[in-house]
């Protein structure tokens, strides 16, 4: 696992060792750099194949091109054992040098010969062209800019302003569609000039023309007949194929446990693959009124794993400069438990296993369910829901918990007013901002500045896309190319890198992805039951309890403390909020959201969240405030 970052300029080429250098929480183990006329190479290197000869760059044979990569391929094994029967030279025992003989034998086809995660780049010092690509799924990030004969990337945004190249300056379409999904679509950051490589998709740049192109897609409409043994059977192979292949290490590998089913499967098949014990990590929140603990105990008792276990009373706020440093976009709530969990497993592990992908590739989130119960609301006239049913709901008490029932009758009642793709689009903002409430958000002058303006076509380009027909599918296909590399994955890669931890998800990997979405929709949600074809799965390795418990979301009483301990610090954020002195929010809708959730009329939460991290954000990256000068910030305004 390895941070990297490049350069191509006319001069100042020397700003690559200020890019590399701010990467080296990616990799703290050694640095390497490249340079010749044209460009400059750096690369940070968390040691985990090949620890003592593995450094980057690695040329080729003849020494005309140059690799720098961050990720893991994990097929290396055999594609090494392939490329030497062509007669090919290895240099070092790395699993990432592959990449360069392939790349050799099919150009800008390699990719498709890699299972594994990775963002990488390949200069061909003859041809004076650059060769970028990032994995299937988008685990590992790669970030570029071009302008005025400059071309930049890296793997973190940071990297890129560290060049002093660029001056950050706000994108206001990406804020503009942050808002309302939670996530920075398409080739968006929050920075204008600053684009994301898209999941799956490599770059090509050769006399300062840059071609961009997708390599891989997914089809869901082609199924495997309806036989649930022979499918479960299969899946069960895969799986274990897969976790095999992602134990690939030459130092100790670890797991992340939360008592849910994803990562106690994964974790029960580690096991059972090994035969070992290995160390396992999970953590407990005091302020919840439920603890997961007691199911992660249930698969550590029954394969013999070595527990670490740690209660956090998490300092919430306090976290957030922190985490948006290494995120360098707003933090999300979700992100509290990936960078805790991930500073436990750090003081022993280099590396661990986790379950991410469960959700998005077999249906496990209650919104799946939740569309269901919509149609059948809509079996109300929509005169009765509109005149009856919502002044009823809106009497509804706030009790401001996680999923309250105020809140899923709203979500119900509003969701019944669209159908099909705009339902499921609507219902990413729901919680957020939603296209409407923007309007009031935002100040005409600030919208008059927005070019891509809806939202909603960033979810329905998928939902609506040829290649899936089932609806179930279709909300599974738009998550896996929007929330999973665009949100998820985004979250658990800094979190986990923030502390130099290697995440590997075996559940994401493409192959199991394909195979899922072969699997018709009707085992994937079966009534109303979540994940019912990997809860069969995995009833063959984990105890019945595990089984059947309720899904819980990792989280914490935020709505609660904004009424609270909170609320003093909010008011006096939003008084001296940075984006309406920019003349880009409404003060006074700002403040009457807060007003709403202080009073207990509507349950904020979310929104807010998003308007804290915004100005926080804005102060570390427009106005050089460092993560210490904002927690004091912080204090001064609690």
């Amino acid at each position: 696992m390895c941070g990297i970052a490049g350069i191509i300029s006319p001069d100042k080429r020397n700003a690559i060792t200020k890019m590399t250098e701010v990467l080296s929480h990616r990799g703290p183990d050694e640095h390497g750099y490249y340079h010749d006329d044209f460009i400059s190479l750096g690369q940070r290197r968390l040691s985990i194949i090949d620890l003592t000869k593995g450094r980057q760059p690695i040329s080729n044979e003849s020494n005309v091109l140059y690799l720098i990569c961050n990720g893991e391929i994990y097929n290396s094994p055999e594609l090494r054992r392939e490329l030497i029967s062509y007669g090919h030279t290895f240099k070092t025992a790395t699993d990432v040098e592959v990449i360069l003989h392939l790349y050799e034998e099919y150009g800008s086809d390699c990719v498709k010969y890699l299972r594994g995660m990775f963002a990488f780049a390949i200069w061909n010092k003859e041809k004076r062209s650059l060769f970028l690509a990032r994995d299937h799924m988008g685990q590992k990030p790669l970030f570029f800019y071009q302008a005025d004969g400059v071309f930049l990337f890296a793997s973190e945004v940071k990297s890129i302003l560290a060049s002093g190249l660029i001056k950050p300056e706000l994108d206001m379409d990406g804020l503009w569609h942050y808002v309302s999904l939670r996530f920075i679509p398409d080739h968006y950051s929050l920075f204008k000039g600053i684009q994301k490589l898209p999941a799956a998709t490599s770059l090509f740049l050769e006399n300062g023309i840059i071609t961009v192109k997708r390599y891989w897609n997914l089809n869901f409409n082609n199924k495997f007949p309806n036989n649930e043994d022979e499918i479960v059977e299969g899946l069960n192979s895969l799986l274990l194929e897969t976790v095999q292949m992602h134990l690939l290490s030459d130092v100790r590998i670890g797991a992340f446990l939360s008592g849910g089913l994803d990562s106690s499967t994964i974790c029960a098949m580690m096991a059972t693959l090994t035969g070992e014990s290995f160390p396992t990590f999970s953590i407990g929140v005091k302020e919840h009124g439920f603890n997961e603990l007691p199911y992660a105990r249930m698969v550590v008792d029954r394969y013999g794993l070595a527990a670490h276990e740690r209660i956090v009373s998490a300092d919430l706020i306090h976290l957030i400069p922190k985490m948006i440093y290494h995120m360098d976009e707003p933090s999300d709530p979700f992100a509290v438990g990936v960078y805790l969990v991930s500073q436990v497993a750090s003081e022993a592990v280099k590396v661990v296993l986790s379950g991410d992908g469960g959700d998005e590739n077999f249906a496990g989130y209650d919104r799946f369910v939740g569309n269901r119960l919509v149609d059948y609301y809509c079996l109300l006239p929509q005169w009765f829901r509109r005149m009856v049913m919502k002044k009823i709901i809106e009497r509804i008490p706030e009790s401001f918990a996680y999923k309250s029932f105020a809140q899923k009758a709203a979500w119900v009642d509003e969701m019944s007013l669209f159908s099909h793709g705009e339902r499921y689009a609507q219902s990413m903002g729901f919680l957020r901002f939603t296209q409407e409430a923007k309007q009031y958000l935002f100040t005409e002058h600030a919208k008059s500045k927005i070019e891509d303006y809806d939202s909603l076509d960033k979810i329905l380009v998928h939902f609506e896309s040829s290649n899936v027909e089932h609806l179930v599918d279709r909300m599974l296909y738009t998550d896996l190319m929007t929330r999973m590399p665009d949100h998820l994955l985004v979250v658990v890669d800094r979190m986990t890198m923030a502390h130099s931890l290697e995440s590997r998800a075996p559940l994401i990997d493409y192959k199991v992805v394909e195979y899922a979405a072969s699997i018709p929709a009707e085992l994937k949600l079966k009534g109303c039951r979540l994940k019912y074809l990997l809860r069969k799965l995995a009833a063959r390795y984990l105890p019945r309890q595990l089984i059947h418990r309720k899904k819980v979301g990792f989280g914490f009483p935020l709505g609660i403390w904004m009424r609270t301990e909170l609320k003093t610090f909010l008011k006096n954020l939003f008084e001296q909020s940075r984006f309406v002195e920019l003349g880009i929010f409404d003060r006074n809708y700002m403040h009457h959201v807060l007003e709403e959730h202080i009073s207990g009329k509507a349950d904020h939460n979310y929104r807010l969240w998003v308007l804290i991290n915004l100005e926080i954000w804005y102060r570390l990256y427009f106005e050089n405030e460092t993560v210490d000068s904002m927690k004091e910030f912080i204090d001064d305004l609690m």
